[in-house]
């Protein structure tokens, strides 16, 4: 027996008037949008109408003056409500896997900082996005996109982007000079010419005792397996990914699991085993190393109100020589991409495991990873690697009983607004293991 429809039971009370004075409405399923929603402009911050029919939102929506975030993903809206320019503190817009392909200039709210448009139909953006100057986060994986604005040249603000899976032939120059870009994600444009390695283990699936979930992230799921090679013999504990085979805001699975490939094998770097193969099901598997079961995420994913920025356990201390070694690890799996011609694109304390007491740590996820268009010499686009790790690296000093000598000298020039002049990732792997002796 199943409970009461919560969406139905949220309109009811609604309706009534119970609801007066929220400042977060949750009403996913809904066909049309509720005119009592409006009653909740003194207080309505946070609302989200997502998976459902909506194709519609009021015209004077703008009468909600507190909306700092709006969901709308998972609708049937083709064109970017106009109207949403009108609410003066819409700050965060979400609108995924609606079959959107219309972007209008004065759809953009003045306040924009964050707007998810992955998996949809979008073949042009508006000048007006490179013109609202706190944009931080443009998600656009999965679309149609062949050209940006140029304007988008002057987002001093925006530190992540994500291109993935669009119809590219090449990403514009400045791209390149952003100064605060640190999170590119650009796999499966045509431009990139990365394969699955050659020289990788197929595991047939009745070589796999697969176990409990021990994960699930966007793209996939983890799970706890036992492996006998050829069948026969010992079994090996590992982890196995199970790709869920769908867009995710990232890029492509497949894409994902060809860095994870191309990558190698690294001490500070989940790693990969080999891939699945002959499920009936036909999804795809990445075999990885298991970690000690103690092991854990050094932070969590940003949050509404961080929105580029993790989200770290409060009561985290680190010790000096503890916070170097995860700071040493990190960099070390980071330059052995670079070195292998990839970036991770999503270098983020919520992708790093650690051991939680000592300092090991590996650099894990390769959602957003991608091949560099060349392998002659650095790429510009490893300096955003380089300055998300510098990020990365203040969050670790920050949570120390004390600095460390010359590491917040090193975090400046990770992090400094000139990506040509930042170092490279090997020299700063340098530096971390001389800070270790």
């Amino acid at each position: 027996m199943t409970g009461p429809d919560p969406t139905l039971a949220r309109l009811a009370a609604l309706r009534r008037g119970d609801l007066a004075g929220t400042r977060e409405l949750r009403l996913p399923g809904v066909a049309e949008f509720p005119r009592e929603i409006l009653g909740l402009a003194e207080t309505l911050e946070i609302l989200d109408l997502g998976n459902g029919p909506l194709d519609r939102l009021p015209d004077d929506l703008g009468r909600l003056t507190r909306l700092r975030v709006l969901f709308c993903s998972g609708t049937r809206f083709s064109r970017l409500p106009p109207v949403l320019g009108d609410c003066p503190a819409l700050s965060q817009v979400g609108f995924r896997g609606t079959g959107l392909r219309e972007v209008p200039g004065e759809a953009l709210p003045p306040l924009l900082r964050w707007l998810t448009l992955t998996d949809n139909r979008i073949e042009t953006l508006p000048a007006a996005i490179g013109q609202r100057p706190l944009l931080q986060k443009l998600m656009l994986a999965g679309n149609r996109l062949s050209a940006l604005p140029d304007t988008l040249a002057e987002a001093s603000a925006l530190e992540l982007l994500r291109l993935s899976a669009n119809r590219f032939d090449r990403l514009p120059t400045w791209i390149d000079a952003l100064p605060r870009l640190a999170w590119l994600s650009f796999a499966g444009n045509s431009f990139d010419v990365g394969s699955m390695p050659g020289l990788v283990r197929d595991v047939p699936w009745d070589e796999l005792d697969v176990g409990e979930r021990l994960g699930e992230g966007a793209s996939g799921w983890i799970h706890r397996a036992d492996w006998r090679e050829d069948g026969t013999g010992p079994a090996t504990a590992v982890a196995l990914k199970l790709f869920k085979g769908a867009m995710t805001s990232d890029g492509l699975p497949e894409r994902e699991m060809a860095a994870s490939l191309q990558a190698g094998t690294h001490p500070n770097l989940t790693g990969a085993l080999g891939r699945t193969c002959d499920r009936a099901e036909g999804r795809h598997g990445l075999l990885m190393p298991l970690l000690p079961a103690h092991w854990r995420v050094l932070a969590g994913p940003p949050s509404l109100e961080s929105c580029s920025r993790d989200v770290y356990d409060p009561a985290l201390r680190l010790e000096p020589d503890v916070a170097v070694a995860i700071a040493a690890g990190v960099a070390a799996g980071a330059a052995h991409l670079h070195a292998r011609g990839l970036v991770h694109g999503d270098l983020y304390a919520h992708n790093v495991l650690w051991d939680g007491a000592a300092g090991r740590a590996v650099l894990g996820d390769f959602g957003a990873a991608g091949l560099l268009p060349s392998d002659a010499g650095d790429h510009p686009w490893t300096a955003f690697d380089v300055r998300a790790y510098g990020l990365l690296l203040g969050e670790l000093l920050d949570r120390c009983a004390g600095d460390p000598p010359g590491l917040r000298d090193l975090e400046r020039a990770c992090t400094q607004p000139d990506p040509a002049a930042r170092p490279p990732m090997d020299a700063v792997a340098a530096a971390l293991a001389g800070a270790r002796a």
